[in-house]
């Protein structure tokens, strides 16, 4: 509870009374214990359907990445030359030489529309705006899919997010659950320090929860509780020991891969991108979000660097896109063969996206500004069509020209690739209200399913 003076009143042991409600979010990752518990004996693992949703914080500028207008004024071609790609009359920037020697397994969208301008990775985790939500509010696609289908086996955890804690908050969003409840919150074992070992994620945050635990057991004994709330900590430590299961552990521990595959993704950054605000260019987020999906996860949420580029006195966008281009083409494209390699590229859906796309006019200052009017993404995998692009901009890269593609097409393809039909399921929101996945009107993306 909180005082007069807004500080939080402890408990007699010193643990406050929000930190032991925060208990079960930290111990259990906002999985429900009977779902813990059901999944307290690991079994083997099977091939199941996945998505890889790596969100670029901020919005990726378009025509300097995938659209590049040759044929525009200089105040809006930019620096970078188009390079071809191994499938004919596909171009895309010279800073992605080794996507373009893998267009054939890359589905490019160039005409993304729908974006509410917010910047925030909701839209891109939801397919839905922040504005008129239902009650309890949109879930992730993550949740949605936790609540649909549950784990894969017993051990596994179902929606995984290695977002890290933002300055910028909302594009550190690990995904919310919404109205599907607290049961299907991802596990999120990044976002509760952005702390980075020399292996690229903070394995042993998840011990340390013990803390937590150790606490709500002080708590039981110096206030005399009843056997209710024993009984309530024994079924924490259950969940906690779950949580810390060998094979949870194991697929976040990067390290466990030899130094070639760790060299083949490139370790990447360990600081904040940009202006500190976002979060690092670490490609061993990658690594492990193919980790988590074999062991189990049906969805990993990556977000990825900051995109969010003004100019000066924080680098013009060619600058930062000069910084973050190569070691973004290094990444994923050691995803896509690592996926391809372990024969989990027909299972495994992977999308690369932000919130918005950047103006066509490069500023004063060297830098593009927000441009929710059209962005573009990268899909692959999945049993999709790849090798082909989507859509088109007009000659200055402003407005869709050819096939204009929703955020919520990509998402019903999403879905179909999970196998869920976004054409009949609904789920009930808090006031017992169905909602459809995503608005009828859209449908999987004819050209990849």
């Amino acid at each position: 509870m909180a005082g007069r003076s807004g500080t939080r009143a402890p408990f007699c042991d010193g643990l406050s009374r929000r930190s032991m409600l925060q208990v079960g979010a930290l111990a259990m990752g906002g999985l429900s214990l009977p779902d813990l518990l059901r999944a307290e004996a690991a079994a083997g693992r099977r091939s199941h359907k996945a998505v890889i949703m790596v969100f670029l914080s901020g919005g990726p500028p378009h025509q300097d990445m995938v659209d590049l207008k040759m044929d525009a004024p200089a105040e809006i071609r930019g620096e970078f030359q188009p390079i071809s790609t191994n499938v004919p009359g596909i171009e895309v920037c010279e800073l992605l030489p080794r996507l373009a020697s893998r267009m054939d397994r890359l589905a490019v969208i160039r005409s993304l529309v729908g974006s509410e301008g917010r910047h925030a990775a909701f839209q891109c985790l939801t397919g839905q705006k922040v504005l008129n939500q239902p009650a309890g509010g949109w879930p992730s696609l993550g949740s949605v899919v936790s609540k649909l289908q549950g784990p894969v086996t017993e051990g596994t955890l179902p929606f995984v997010s290695l977002a890290p804690r933002m300055r910028n908050a909302p594009w550190g969003d690990p995904g919310q659950p919404g109205f599907v409840g607290e049961a299907h919150a991802p596990f999120a074992p990044n976002a509760e320090s952005a702390q980075l070992t020399l292996n690229g994620l903070n394995v042993d945050g998840l011990r340390n929860r013990k803390i937590l635990l150790d606490g709500l057991d002080r708590l039981q004994r110096q206030a005399g509780q009843s056997g209710a709330l024993e009984g309530l900590a024994k079924h924490y430590e259950n969940a906690f020991g779950i949580l810390t299961s060998s094979h949870l552990v194991n697929a976040l521990d990067v390290a466990q891969e030899g130094p070639e595959v760790l060299d083949r993704y490139g370790r990447g950054a360990v600081e904040n991108a940009g202006y500190g605000d976002a979060g690092p260019l670490r490609n061993e987020y990658l690594l492990a979000a193919r980790r988590l999906v074999e062991a189990g996860a049906r969805v990993v949420t990556v977000a990825y660097g900051r995109w969010d580029w003004h100019g000066r006195p924080h680098g013009t966008n060619f600058e930062n896109a000069r910084d973050h281009l190569p070691q973004f083409d290094q990444g994923l494209t050691a995803l896509l063969d690592d996926l391809e390699e372990r024969g989990l590229d027909k299972d495994v859906s992977v999308v690369v996206w932000g919130e918005f796309g950047r103006t066509p006019v490069i500023n004063k200052n060297g830098g593009r500004d927000h441009w929710p009017q059209v962005g573009c993404a990268l899909l692959a995998g999945g049993g999709m069509r790849t090798g082909q692009v989507i859509g088109s901009t007009n000659r200055l890269g402003e407005h869709p020209q050819e096939r204009p593609v929703h955020f919520q097409e990509v998402f019903a393809t999403l879905y179909h690739n999970l196998g869920i039909d976004v054409e009949h399921t609904t789920l009930p929101d808090r006031s017992g209200r169905p909602q459809y996945l995503v608005d009828p009107i859209h449908r999987p993306l004819p050209e990849l399913v």
